[in-house]
């Protein structure tokens, strides 16, 4: 038979709603007595009923999830990373993976969350009118993608000061024909791409060099696009001697590229990413790196709290550390005549 709270709270001497407080970490509970009501809990094998919190509370104790790409690394190591702390707090994760303009649609009329969650975690950018449905919910909104937007909490990090690191050591090297792979494909709304080729434009410029759209691809966020954007780069006119590519992914499709031109990296062309994938180090790739995982951690913690402390109010936006890792895919250009 199971154990139930009365069970315990008869084991432990106290009141069944004593019982309750303690195991959910409310107050009017000593620590010693919390103490102790937490190992008879345990001696006898209690598990709170989820449905019988549920209605204490008025939780579901669910915190949707939607995404524009599950697949993806980024995307993905994101959504490990927050369901683990979700997890860890006894929390389940709706997920919803809005991949198709349809299914977004579908999606944003009909609001399936509804009464499901107790907050919402966003890894797309949502546009005016969905940003209005999502408030409409009345629960916690975060965010990991895109730039402050009111009613949401944004943990991420400065694109412009990042590429603008990456692109500013290629100058300092010496390279004046710097390419650029962007992901301007890339998910509906997506705000990175367009941060990240302004601040590479403004390096370019502050360094006297001449802007060539010719050296411009784009790569779609993928290794395969990266190494399609790498090849376009190479048939240019005037190639160019050093690349900046918006995600690691598509610096290791460049890569690739390169290696089946037959051109060294970096004597013949230098290479940078942005992120620190997990194999960047393995290929010796040079990068801006970001904490990725620990922005999906972060924005979880922070909807917690929210859910925990009602009234503190909403964080607002969170901006985690970056820094360029230097590692082998990047060097002075060669001497072969102007750049």
């Amino acid at each position: 038979m199971s154990v139930s709270i009365t069970d315990v709270a008869r084991a432990a001497g106290v009141s069944a709603s004593t019982v309750s407080r303690a195991l959910r970490g409310q107050p009017g509970v000593s620590g010693e007595v919390a103490a102790q009501i937490t190992a008879v809990a345990a001696r006898l094998g209690y598990t709170a009923s989820r449905s019988a919190s549920s209605l204490a509370s008025g939780r579901t104790f669910t915190i949707g999830v939607v995404v524009p790409y599950v697949g993806r690394w980024f995307f993905g190591t994101v959504l490990d990373a927050a369901e683990h702390v979700f997890s860890a707090a006894g929390y389940d994760v709706l997920l919803y993976n809005l991949g198709s303009p349809e299914t977004r649609k579908r999606f944003f009329t009909k609001m399936p969350v509804r009464k499901r969650v107790d907050a919402v975690l966003s890894l797309l950018i949502p546009d005016e009118e969905e940003s209005a449905a999502l408030r409409s919910l009345g629960v916690p909104l975060a965010t990991t993608v895109g730039g402050a937007r009111p009613g949401f909490t944004v943990v991420g990090i400065d694109d412009r000061a990042g590429t603008e690191s990456a692109v500013r050591h290629l100058v300092n090297l010496g390279h004046r024909r710097i390419g650029m792979i962007s992901g301007s494909s890339g998910p509906q709304h997506w705000t990175t791409p367009i941060a990240r080729r302004q601040a590479y434009l403004e390096v370019l410029a502050d360094a006297g060099i001449e802007h060539d759209p010719a050296l411009e691809a784009d790569g779609d966020y993928t290794v395969e696009g990266g190494e399609r954007a790498m090849t376009e780069l190479l048939a240019a006119a005037r190639p160019p001697t050093a690349v900046f590519a918006q995600s690691d992914e598509m610096a290791m499709g460049a890569l690739r590229a390169l290696r089946r031109h037959r051109l060294r990296v970096p004597d013949d062309v230098s290479v940078v990413g942005f992120d620190d994938h997990e194999l960047a180090d393995v290929v010796g790739l040079t990068t801006v790196a970001q904490p990725v995982a620990g922005q999906g951690a972060e924005a979880a913690r922070l909807l917690l709290r929210q859910l925990d402390e009602p009234d503190a109010g909403q964080p607002g936006q969170v901006r985690m550390p970056i820094r360029l890792v230097l590692r082998e895919t990047t060097a002075p250009p060669r001497p072969r005549g102007p750049q």
